[in-house]
C-alpha cells in the first residue's frame, strides 16, 4: 500500500513539473516576441537611416540582433517564471 502512495506522489509531482515548466515556456514566448518586435523596429530603422549602418548591416546582421535578443529575452524570462513558481512551493510546503 505505501507504494502505491509513493507512486501517486511521484505522478502528482511530475504533473506539477510539467505544468510549471509549460507556464515558463509560455511566458518566456511571450516575452521572445515583445523582445522581437521591440529589437526588429529600430535595427530595420537604423539600417534605412544611418550610412554606417547601410554599409556594414547586412540583412543576415539585423536578423542575428533581432534573434540574439529573442532567444535571451525568452531564456531569462523562462527560468524568473520557473524560479518564482518553485519559491512559491517552497513556502507552502514549510
Amino acid at each position: 500500500m505505501a507504494k502505491s502512495v509513493s507512486l501517486a506522489s511521484m505522478d502528482q509531482k511530475l504533473a506539477m513539473a510539467k505544468r510549471y515548466s509549460h507556464e515558463g515556456v509560455i511566458a518566456g514566448a511571450k516575452a521572445a516576441v515583445i523582445a522581437s518586435i521591440a529589437t526588429a523596429i529600430p535595427a530595420y530603422a537604423y539600417g534605412k537611416m544611418s550610412p554606417w549602418a547601410r554599409t556594414y548591416l547586412n540583412p543576415t546582421a539585423k536578423a542575428l540582433i533581432v534573434s540574439t535578443a529573442a532567444g535571451m529575452a525568452y531564456f531569462v524570462v523562462a527560468d524568473k517564471t520557473l524560479l518564482k513558481i518553485a519559491r512559491q512551493n517552497s513556502f507552502k510546503q514549510t
